[in-house]
């Protein structure tokens, strides 16, 4: 849905105003597309970054825009000596196109700074991350960064964990995921929890496969998890189980584009 907002540029002069960041309108105020608010936060994002830094790179649809926009600077000799860590194959063939250096966490075990989406936002900077399929690369090496710089249009804000009724994604090991379906269902039954397999194909029959060779199960919650880490230690003592889409206390920063402006939220 188109959201009315003030179109920033990276690069303006902006204010605080009553914890919002305004910068000045491009031309006018107008209506903006959810895609083009994603642009708007990344490229504040990318502000961040200064050169000779190992960075995490982020996937999905908010995250290519950063990418996108680290790779221009490179180009245009505003930055250099980038090394990128990227968090799914998408995102690694990106950067090789945007002429982005890459690396790894055996090379680099620390990094300096990781930009990425979230798809739900809490008050207390929890996430909900895995929609796009790659949450658990994402947590590996956006636990391994000095600062996380979170990005999303103002959609993605909710009251609680799970609160936007979509998915909590839930990676798990192919062998016998029924079962393991069946045991997060009753681990969260209170929570009038409902689990489904994600799928792909033109028929939707064939199960969606991670960039690990494992599937992923989807929660949909009607109700509030509650403790956020006494739920995420639950889900990882089952066997079978890889990991979850919860971003639990690792956000540093949230940047959000919206109809004022951009806000910024930080640990």
């Amino acid at each position: 849905m188109a959201i009315p907002c003030t179109h920033l540029i990276a690069g303006e002069k902006s204010t605080m105003e009553n914890g919002v960041l305004i910068g000045s309108p491009l031309s006018t105020t107008g209506i903006l597309s959810q895609d083009e608010l994603k642009k708007i936060a990344a490229y504040k994002a990318v502000e961040y970054v200064e050169s000779n830094m190992v960075l995490g790179l982020g996937t999905g649809s908010t995250a290519k825009h950063a990418v996108e926009r680290i790779g221009e600077l490179l180009r245009q000799g505003k930055l250099t000596n980038i090394i990128g860590i990227p968090t799914s194959k998408q995102t690694q063939a990106q950067a090789i196109s945007c002429g982005i250096t890459l690396s790894d966490l055996n090379s680099h075990p620390i990094v300096d700074l990781a930009i990425d989406g979230a798809d739900e936002v809490d008050p207390h900077m929890n996430l909900v991350k895995g929609r796009g399929g790659s949450l658990l690369r994402e947590k590996m090496i956006e636990s391994a960064t000095k600062k996380f710089i979170v990005i999303v249009d103002e959609s993605k804000m909710v009251d609680y964990i799970g609160g936007s009724g979509l998915a909590l994604p839930v990676e798990v090991v192919p062998f016998c995921w029924k079962f393991s379906a069946e045991r997060l269902r009753i681990l969260f039954e209170d929570k009038g929890c409902v689990v489904k397999l994600r799928t792909m194909g033109e028929n939707g029959e064939e199960p969606y496969v991670t960039d690990n060779g494992n599937y992923i199960v989807d929660l949909y919650l009607k109700e509030d998890l509650g403790d956020l880490s006494l739920a995420s230690d639950a889900i990882l003592r089952l066997p079978g189980i890889v990991e979850h889409g919860m971003f639990i206390g690792m956000a540093t920063t949230v940047i959000v584009a919206g109809e004022l402006g951009i806000s910024l939220k930080n640990k």
